[in-house]
C-alpha cells in the first residue's frame, strides 16, 4: 500500500498518472492547500518543503520500514525503480528520460507556474511578467514540440517523463497557449488524453475537488502569503 497526500494539481496528477497506469494498490490522503493544511506536522514529516505531493511506502523493496519521498519527480523516479515500469534500463534511454525528467521539473513546471501565477491570480497584473512567462511557456512548447516531431512519447516509450509534462500542458488555455501552433505537441497530448489509466487518474481527481485552489483571502494567504517564519 502506498500512501499519496495529494491535491488536484499538477504535480498532484503526475503521481497518480503513475500509480493508475502501475496498478498499484494506493490511498489518496488528500491536502486541501488553499485552507493550508500543507502546514500540518504530521505533513511536514515527510514533505518538509510543506508541497504537494508526498507518498510514504509501506512495501519498500528493501524490506524494512516505509519510506516517505516528497518531491514529485523523486516519487515518480522512485516508483519507477520500484516497479520497473515506465523508466527504461538501456544507459542512453534511461539518461534521456530522466533529462526530460529534470526539464520539466526546472523549466516547464516552475515557468508555467509562474505564467499562471502573474496572469490568473496575481490581484495587480504586471505586464511585463505577464509577457515574460507567456514567451517562456510558449518557448518551452517549441522544445517540446521539437522533441516529438518524430517519435509517439518523449523518449519514444511512454515514461516518467511524459507523465511529468503532460499535467503541465493540460491547462494551456489558462497559460494563453493555442496546441494548434504545435502540433507533435498535440498529437502526443492527445494520445496521452485518450489513454485508461489517464482517465481513470482525472476521473479520481473530480472526486476529490472541482474548485479553484486560490478562492479567497485565506486561500492566497496559504498559497502565496509565506516566508521563513513558516519554517519551525
Amino acid at each position: 500500500m502506498i500512501d499519496l497526500y495529494y491535491w488536484t494539481t499538477p504535480n498532484g496528477h503526475k503521481i497518480t498518472l503513475f500509480l493508475e497506469e502501475a496498478g498499484l494498490e494506493y490511498q489518496i490522503i488528500p491536502i486541501n492547500i488553499g485552507k493550508g493544511e500543507q502546514f500540518q506536522p504530521d505533513f511536514l514529516a515527510i514533505a518538509p518543503n510543506n508541497r504537494i505531493p508526498a507518498i510514504v511506502d509501506h512495501t519498500p523493496q528493501d524490506g524494512g520500514s516505509p519510506i516517505s519521498v516528497f518531491e514529485s519527480g523523486a516519487i515518480l523516479q522512485y516508483l519507477a525503480e520500484k516497479t520497473g515500469l515506465f523508466l527504461p534500463k538501456d544507459l542512453r534511454q534511461r539518461t534521456q528520460t530522466l533529462e526530460w525528467l529534470n526539464w520539466q521539473m526546472g523549466g516547464l513546471g516552475p515557468m508555467a507556474g509562474q505564467n499562471h501565477h502573474f496572469n490568473i491570480y496575481a490581484p495587480e497584473k504586471i505586464a511585463y511578467a505577464q509577457e515574460r512567462y507567456i514567451k517562456e511557456t510558449n518557448r518551452l512548447y517549441g522544445v517540446l514540440n521539437k522533441q516529438l516531431a518524430d517519435r509517439d512519447y518523449i523518449v519514444g516509450e511512454y515514461s516518467i517523463a511524459d507523465m511529468a509534462c503532460y499535467p503541465w500542458i493540460v491547462p494551456h488555455q489558462a497559460q494563453s497557449q493555442n496546441l494548434d501552433d504545435f502540433p507533435h505537441l498535440k498529437a502526443w497530448f492527445e494520445r496521452i488524453a485518450a489513454r485508461p489509466a489517464t482517465q481513470r487518474a482525472y476521473a479520481k481527481a473530480e472526486t476529490i475537488n472541482t474548485q479553484p485552489s486560490v478562492s479567497d483571502e485565506e486561500s492566497r494567504k496559504h498559497l502565496f502569503g509565506q516566508d521563513a517564519s513558516i519554517i519551525k
